[in-house]
């Protein structure tokens, strides 16, 4: 299942939402590539998507919830990745 929460985050003068599958990484990214959002958009374990691309998500399947139930269903699943395990070495 892919899940987004609303767009309440500002960055660059836009507002973002995040992006996230309970599912694998796969499911997550084949989902961003149907939407449109860029690869690039990517951050260790969601998409930042912005403002425009919500109600698209919304359209195509995934699950409106909250940011803290986002990160809830990103544990639940295994796939939360903190920061702290993605940094390279240095």
């Amino acid at each position: 299942m892919l899940y987004v929460d609303r767009p309440a985050w500002p960055w660059r003068g836009r507002l973002w939402s995040h992006l996230i599958s309970d599912v694998s990484h796969a499911e997550l990214h084949a989902f961003a590539e149907a939407l449109g959002v860029s690869r690039r958009a990517f951050d260790r374990d969601h998409y930042d998507i912005p403002a425009e691309h919500f109600a698209a998500a919304v359209q195509l399947g995934a699950q409106v919830v909250s940011s803290r139930d986002l990160v809830a269903h990103l544990h639940r699943a295994g796939l939360r990745r903190p920061k702290h395990l993605t940094r390279p070495p240095r």
